[in-house]
């Protein structure tokens, strides 16, 4: 599976887990030099307080793009250590 922003590939692995339709990508996968992370935040009830980066390629940035769970609860341990996509980024298997 692969993450495409912006014509560039900014996540790849065959290892995701699939969560409420989202891919989850370890965090291992991420191209990190086009990642920064954001002060945003979101809580969902089950899976626990999301934290967000912003995807910037070739001078485009996109705010926002990329959540993770940094310490999931225990119902969402499968997400632990992993980053999902929405935001125009595009997902390729």
């Amino acid at each position: 599976m692969q993450a495409i922003w912006n014509g560039e590939v900014i996540a790849e692995s065959e290892d995701t887990v699939v969560v409420e339709g989202n891919h989850y990508f370890p965090m291992a996968s991420l191209r990190m030099e086009w990642f920064s992370p954001t002060d945003q935040k979101s809580v969902c009830p089950w899976k626990g307080q999301a934290s967000y980066f912003d995807v910037e390629v070739a001078g485009q940035r996109n705010p926002g793009a990329a959540w993770t769970y940094p310490s999931p609860k225990p119902a969402a341990a499968e997400v632990a250590n992993r980053v999902a996509f929405w935001r125009g980024v595009e997902l390729r298997d």
